[in-house]
């Protein structure tokens, strides 16, 4: 059995119940947190908890060669670990394909994920989000201003009427993180939304966004502004995303008000 577990947006204990007793009974365990990490624990603190050893593979490790998961899987439960939901953004959609390819029993345990977080943080309702979108850093993608992918996705949407989720990059060393869920800053860097909001600013002086920080910790921020208003503002801690509001019902653009301190005149009110 291979079961695939969502280890919730925050720490060692943002896990589900049945995630937990699943982990728990697993013989061996596997995790990656190269897509997204749990910044509110380290890889001892989550084996200390759940009464576990956990094997952190890199992504060279996880999606060309995860023969030796795979191979564990066919005679143990074995489970496989991401922050979030293992399926929604961290997908490893390949590595359950192959499971079954060699007839490999599979299971998903499913974990909160920052597109849930993030409807629930700022009121906007999860049925009007449209496509979601990532900025990536600009050595990252190598070419002038943003990415065509972010302002199809962005505009597209918002002809729509519907809202965007923005998430900001990730860059891992994966080498230097293989064995470690907290790295020397040298390894990692997670792109702030001021940055991000710089960046989108170029396109979109006065596009209205919203900051979701720290999504599933005790102190997440929500915050609203334009994108050159929120490039000027400190954020705290990671991790950060952004969210472009389409066409706000009445009671979402009460709830940008009064729950992230947005400008109303700013706000598009259908």
């Amino acid at each position: 059995m291979l079961t695939f577990i969502g280890l919730g947006l925050y720490d060692e204990r943002s896990i589900t119940v049945e995630g937990r007793a699943a982990l728990r009974n697993a013989d061996r365990a596997y995790a990656e947190f190269y897509t997204s990490k749990l910044i509110g624990t380290s890889v001892d603190d989550l084996e200390s908890h759940h009464d576990v050893e956990i094997e952190v593979r890199d992504r060279a490790g996880v999606e060309q060669h995860p023969e030796d998961i795979l191979e564990a899987a066919e005679t143990e439960d074995v489970a496989f670990l991401t922050a979030g939901d293992t399926m929604i953004s961290t997908t490893h959609v390949d590595l359950r394909l192959r499971a079954h390819e060699r007839d490999i029993e599979t299971r998903v345990i499913h974990g909160v994920t920052a597109q849930t977080a993030t409807s629930a943080l700022t009121g906007l309702q999860n049925y009007r989000f449209g496509k979601a979108t990532t900025l990536p850093f600009p050595y990252a993608h190598g070419a002038e201003g943003l990415p065509e992918s972010v302002t199809r996705t962005i505009d597209d949407n918002r002809a729509d009427g519907l809202h965007t989720v923005v998430y900001l990059d990730i860059k891992v060393d994966n080498e230097a993180a293989t064995n470690r869920l907290e790295t020397d800053e040298t390894f990692e860097e997670y792109m702030t939304a001021d940055v991000g909001a710089e960046l989108l600013a170029e396109a979109y002086p006065d596009l209205v966004g919203v900051v979701v920080a720290r999504a599933g910790s005790p102190d997440p921020l929500v915050e609203a502004g334009t994108m050159t208003d929120l490039a000027e503002r400190e954020f705290g801690d990671p991790l950060h995303l952004l969210v472009v509001p389409g066409d706000c019902h009445l009671l979402e653009a009460d709830a940008l008000v009064e729950l992230a301190g947005a400008d109303r005149d700013d706000l598009d009110i259908s």
